[in-house]
C-alpha cells in the first residue's frame, strides 16, 4: 500500500521509526511536505506575514498532490503541550482532503477531544490504537 504520513511538525522525530516499520511490511511511504525542513514555517513567519501566507497556501495546495497517488494516509497523533492525541489544523485539512478523495485514513491513536472531534468522527477513520499491524 502507498501511504502518505501526516502529522504536526512537532512529531517529525517519530516518523523515521514508523516509516522503517511500514517499509519492512512492503508499504511505500511518502513523507510530509516540510519533513526535510521542519522549521521552514517559522522562517517564513520571520520573513513576514505575506510570505508566511503564501508559503502556507503553497503547502496546502501541495497536499492534494501528495495525497492523490497514495492509497491511504497515516495520521500520527501524540500528546502535544498537554493535548492528548493532538491533531492540528493543517493535519485536519489533510485528513479532509484524503476523505474527499476516498482514501483510507488511519489514525495512530484515539481521536483528540477538540473543536473538530465530531467532524473526525464523521470522516470515520480507522483508529489503530498504536498498532501499525492493523494497516492493511
Amino acid at each position: 500500500m502507498k501511504i502518505f504520513i501526516c502529522c504536526s511538525k512537532h512529531f517529525y522525530e517519530k516518523i523515521q521509526k514508523i516509516k522503517e516499520e511500514l517499509e519492512k511490511k512492503g508499504h511505500k511511504i511518502r513523507l510530509p511536505n516540510s519533513y526535510n525542513e521542519p522549521l521552514m514555517e517559522e522562517k517564513q513567519k520571520i520573513i513576514g506575514k505575506e510570505e508566511h501566507v503564501k508559503w502556507k497556501a503553497k503547502m496546502m495546495k501541495k497536499d492534494k498532490i501528495n495525497i492523490k497517488p497514495n492509497d491511504a494516509i497515516l495520521v500520527l497523533n501524540y500528546e502535544r503541550k498537554g493535548h492528548k492525541n493532538y491533531i492540528g489544523g493543517a493535519t485536519f485539512l489533510e485528513i479532509y482532503t484524503a476523505w474527499d478523495m476516498k482514501k483510507k485514513i488511519f489514525i495512530l491513536n484515539e481521536l483528540p477531544n477538540c473543536s473538530f472531534t465530531d467532524e473526525l468522527k464523521g470522516i470515520n477513520p480507522i483508529l489503530l490504537k498504536g498498532d501499525l499491524s492493523l494497516i492493511k
